[in-house]
């Protein structure tokens, strides 16, 4: 039973770093993670590829699946304010052994969720160039293997793609420099990229063409998830990655002014307000052009320039002749933030598992200057840059839609056992409805997960013997919990003897 020993609250100590962020901080950051790749770039290949129309159904699953998880992770970030996420919350609850499950984990959700966001980041720049008449060489745009067709018919196989390289060596400086001087560029980028989502609202609801919609739920083409309600939910899946992020707040626990107050704010607040955009947006797109036509690259893109094309003649052809420049410049700079803030998630919780003994000691370490987990943003920006720069963003986004995903479950699971284990923890927030909330929030994740394709679970069963393997060969032996376990039975040990 060692593997399971959890670790007493009181033993979860304070963080080095600067407590510097309020809840409009908190609220940023979630709205500058979740608004990325899932909205610019997957939401037109979930509708082209599964669901059709009724992508916005998907848009409305997965936004109440993560709304149940949203609640969950509001109480434990209330009652538990430290940085680690899913991986403290686990500690705490279930044990040593599945918190090491799930910070393994949560690689797949963070670094890997920034590198999809900034292979999402590389086909809007690519876009732009080619917009300015500039086109870049099509081998280095894209994952190896890729078949990019040019202007003139023939076809190319790229060989890596080199701006999203660029824009992960980018982010990781920056996070290097500061948590401050992050969240303050994310503020900036934040308000553009909101202000991209609604002006397509406003301006393509005049163009919508209601028999787009028709049928709501196309017919199922033979097999699951391609059309049909089996396709809606394949698409929540898929498109669950588009809510990624709000999760991504409680990393920075510790951070923040207030924690047991402004955590639940950052984590509702930033949900809510993506999950009307979320829902407005995709209805519009599918509303703009067939569905069959967005599972491109940059789809919000083709929708807007659908509307330009309906609009000349119009009162709005000036303004819509430039919107396709202006959505993707700020498809660029809200995917720019997107990725700063995933990847300022991972490395506190590789901290987090260095300052438990599950990781190298140097893993914890704190740059004397910055102030901030200098080793382990290093280290996982080294793995999105790879990542980004040599893996397809369907498997990508995939592969982080089920970890994703898979923390929620045990999230909502550490709510059930801690309301039993301490009923006198004090809670500043409370899911609601409890049993019904958190258990309904791990098996709405489980569902979600079940619609993903079986090649996409072999991947993360792979990973997770791989992380396993590293657990018993490593972080077992060097557990501190263990060790201090160890200590205080050797001095029970002591003290019978001396009394015998």
């Amino acid at each position: 039973m060692s593997l399971f020993r959890t670790k007493p609250l009181g033993a979860i100590g304070q963080s080095p770093l600067p407590r510097v962020l309020g809840p409009v901080d908190l609220t940023l950051l979630g709205i500058g993670a979740i608004i990325g790749t899932g909205i610019f770039v997957l939401t037109g290949q979930a509708a082209a590829a599964h669901a059709g129309p009724a992508v916005v159904l998907s848009m409305v699953v997965a936004g109440v699946v993560s709304g149940l998880a949203a609640l969950c992770y509001a109480e434990l970030a209330s009652s538990v304010p430290v940085s680690g996420s899913a991986y403290t919350y686990g500690y705490a609850t279930l044990g040593e052994l599945v918190a090491w499950i799930i910070g393994w984990d949560l690689v797949l959700e963070y670094a890997l969720g920034a590198a999809t966001v900034a292979v999402g980041w590389s086909a809007y720049v690519v876009s732009v160039f080619h917009d300015m008449g500039i086109p870049l060489p099509a081998r280095f745009v894209a994952a190896p293997g890729t078949v990019i067709t040019l202007a003139d018919g023939s076809a190319v196989t790229a060989l890596v793609n080199i701006p999203a390289i660029l824009v992960s060596l980018a982010a990781t400086t920056l996070l290097v420099i500061g948590i401050r001087e992050s969240s303050r560029v994310n503020a900036v980028i934040v308000a553009i990229k909101v202000g991209v989502v609604i002006a397509i609202i406003l301006i393509g609801s005049f163009f919508v063409v209601p028999s787009l919609w028709q049928p709501f739920i196309p017919p199922n083409q033979g097999s699951f998830g391609v059309y049909g309600w089996s396709g809606v939910l394949r698409g929540a899946g898929v498109i669950f990655f588009a809510y990624i992020g709000f999760d991504a707040v409680s990393t920075a626990a510790q951070e923040a002014r207030q924690p047991q107050r402004d955590m639940p704010i950052g984590i509702i607040g930033s949900l809510i307000v993506c999950t009307v955009l979320y829902v407005l947006v995709s209805g519009v797109m599918v509303g703009l052009v067939s569905y069959r036509e967005l599972g491109v690259a940059a789809p919000m893109a083709v929708a807007v320039d659908a509307a330009r094309i309906k609009a000349q003649g119009t009162a709005w052809a000036g303004l819509l002749n430039i919107m396709p420049l202006v959505v993707k410049l700020g498809a660029v700079a809200g995917l720019s933030s997107t990725i700063i803030v995933q990847m300022m998630a991972q490395p506190r919780i590789f901290m987090a598992m260095a300052q438990d003994g599950l990781l190298p000691a140097w893993a914890a370490r704190v740059h004397e200057r910055f102030r901030t987990p200098h080793v382990t943003t290093l280290i996982t920006g080294g793995i999105v840059t790879l990542a980004s720069g040599f893996t397809p963003i369907n498997v990508l986004g995939e592969l982080v839609s089920i970890g994703t995903l898979f923390a929620f479950v045990v999230v909502s699971l550490g709510v059930l056992v801690l309301r039993r284990t301490r009923p006198d923890l004090p809670r500043p927030f409370r899911a609601p409805g409890f049993p019904a909330v958190p258990i309904a929030s791990a098996l709405a994740s489980l569902a979600l997960m079940a619609g993903l394709p079986w090649p996409t679970w072999e991947r993360l069963l792979i990973w997770m013997g791989i992380g396993i393997v590293i657990y018993a060969l490593y972080g077992r032996r060097h557990s501190r919990l263990a060790a201090a376990n160890l200590a205080s039975s050797r001095a029970g040990d002591v003290a019978i003897d001396a009394a015998n």
